[in-house]
């Protein structure tokens, strides 16, 4: 199983804002859309990564004030990201061990799409389920 599946899955749709927007607004963008996490943007290309860790983090050592600076002085600035053609099971080591939930997804360097760690575990939980339905029908069969 590759990026490309879970991509092709839940689609290539990507939520960015400008550095210069205020970390405010890039909040108000993560509660309505739902999201973790959202790209750092400026002319098609990528200058970081804003999660809710980035928040939580710049909020406990500066306080509230912070809500009206730019993202791009709470953004993530070097930020991991894979390839269509990585692996699932890739994935989760990568994430794992760098301890972050989110992977952008850079061909030709160009963003193509933004993976979760919820994709990944359920992309994994659908390949188990559908293994065990192949070995439930190899049994029946025998």
């Amino acid at each position: 199983m590759t990026v490309r599946s879970i991509l092709d899955a839940k689609g290539h749709q990507v939520m960015s804002v400008a550095p210069g927007a205020k970390l405010s607004a890039a909040i108000k963008l993560l509660g309505e859309r739902k999201i973790g996490a959202v790209l750092v943007m400026e002319q098609g290309r990528m200058e970081g990564i804003l999660s809710e860790r980035d928040i939580v983090r710049v909020l406990s050592e500066r306080g509230a004030g912070v809500l009206d600076e730019p993202v791009s002085a709470v953004m993530t600035k070097k930020v991991v990201s894979c390839r269509e053609s990585d692996t699932v099971s890739g994935l989760m080591e990568m994430m794992t061990t760098g301890k972050f939930r989110h992977l952008p997804v850079v061909e030709d360097g160009k963003v193509v799409g933004l993976i979760s760690i919820g994709d990944v575990v359920k992309r994994r939980v659908q390949e188990y389920e559908h293994e065990q339905e192949a070995l439930r029908d190899y049994i029946k069969t025998a």
